[in-house]
């Protein structure tokens, strides 16, 4: 069934002939997009505004989805001939798109177009969207994951707070002295799943994938040493709280209710902790050999059989790049544009809580992005549930990850 759709997408970009050129009448172009909805749709809207009177000639009509229906939505719309000219996509589904032909290549516009400058954008964000030679996508925004801290529960304790240069092991002892798992209070939490697992390898000098020949490295010394650390933490340092310690209530609840000292979660929970009834911060994620922080992005894409490029290249590179959609990306809260330049971000930088929000472009010094592969759900999902069985005593970290390795190594078949 997926060989099967995936042909139908190519199929479908074949029998969409591009027509060049700006057309003298009004020219609709159709966005799709699962970040803007609920939330920031007068955001979009405002964006749209700006855009259009620039632009008379080109009218944007936006179409959304929430996230869970968003990646079965639009291959059904490229798959029927529906598809919209310009889309949302993040980085973790982005090679499956590019691999199938169905992206728009970037890099003739862009060399045609005087008034654009890739310089603009975070380097890392850029590189991201590009697939073999071709730059498939501008990247729209960026966010990153910090270790968040109770200051009033380190103060109560006596203990020194988070410092940019600790390691797991600064962090272990200073939780060791916070928790009180009596009264439910724990020091840490750094969960057990997929997307810390990525992480918490390259902090321990790992991999994924050999960098040379693209083989899988899933299951060497150092990627079972950190998943052993990983659950560690709540078996064997005592730290963390486990499924059953949490009761159903997420780390971010538990958070905000003054159990966890420190949390490993996204700066996407700033306005959530906003009115917590205690001080917190937050600072640059600690590691093991060596630091790595998560780099998530969004991109936007051209479908590549639409048939107006020039408008959407034209839209694609307003949504991305302009300091008017910088401005209210910030002023909204709605993500951070993935911008170079840290001008835009003054704004940004004075709001508070946290008071070290120059963590977060520190942080940036050590992003990492996930390992991908066309296949990329099936991987998360069976990485995903062999971790789970480890934290579950029913695998070794060892035979979870050999496991893992055989299956990864068939979904590259």
């Amino acid at each position: 069934m997926r060989r099967l759709i995936g042909l139908l997408l190519v199929a479908a970009v074949i029998l969409a002939i591009p027509m060049i050129g700006f057309a003298d009448d009004p020219v609709t172009i159709r966005y799709f997009t699962f970040s803007a909805a609920p939330d920031h749709l007068e955001d979009l809207d405002q964006m749209i505004a700006i855009f259009e009177a620039e632009h008379p000639n080109i009218h944007i009509e936006v179409e959304t989805a929430p996230w869970g229906d968003y990646w079965t939505k639009l291959p059904t719309l490229i798959a029927g001939g529906q598809a919209p000219d310009v889309f949302e996509l993040n980085y973790e589904n982005f090679v499956t798109y590019a691999s199938r032909g169905l992206l728009l290549n970037l890099e003739s516009p862009a060399a045609d177009d005087t008034a654009f400058n890739a310089g603009v954008y975070y380097p890392r964000a850029y590189q991201a969207f590009q697939y073999g030679d071709m730059q498939l996508g501008l990247p729209a925004t960026f966010s990153t994951v910090m270790l968040f801290y109770n200051k009033d529960l380190f103060d109560a304790a006596g203990v020194a707070y988070p410092q940019s240069n600790w390691t797991w092991d600064d962090a272990v002892a200073a939780a060791k002295q916070i928790t009180d798992a009596d009264s439910g209070v724990w020091g840490l939490h750094s969960p057990v799943q997929f997307w810390e697992f990525y992480k918490k390898v390259a902090q321990n000098g790992g991999s994924f994938f050999n960098s040379i020949d693209g083989s899988v490295t899933v299951n060497s010394p150092q990627n079972v040493e950190a998943l052993e650390r990983m659950v560690g933490f709540i078996n064997e340092d005592g730290v963390m709280p486990s499924a059953a310690d949490m009761g159903g209530m997420s780390d971010g609840d538990m958070f905000l209710s003054g159990q966890l000292a420190m949390n490993v979660t996204g700066i996407w929970m700033f306005s959530a902790f906003a009115d917590a009834d205690f001080e917190w911060d937050i600072e640059v994620e600690p590691g093991f050999t060596e630091n790595a922080t998560h780099f998530f992005a969004n991109a936007v894409s051209v479908f590549a059989g639409t048939q107006h490029p020039e408008e959407a290249w034209e839209w694609v590179k307003f949504f991305t790049s302009s300091e008017e959609m910088a401005e209210i990306r910030v002023a909204s809260g709605w993500e951070l544009a993935a911008l170079a330049n840290l001008a835009y971000f003054e704004d940004y930088l004075v709001l508070t809580p946290p008071d070290n929000r120059n963590a977060v472009f520190d942080s940036l010094k050590y992003s990492i992005v996930p390992p991908v592969i066309e296949r990329q759900n099936e991987m998360q999902d069976a990485v995903g549930l062999l971790l789970e069985r480890v934290l579950l005593g029913q695998m070794t970290a060892q035979e979870a990850l050999d496991q893992a390795k055989l299956e990864i190594e068939a979904l590259l078949d």
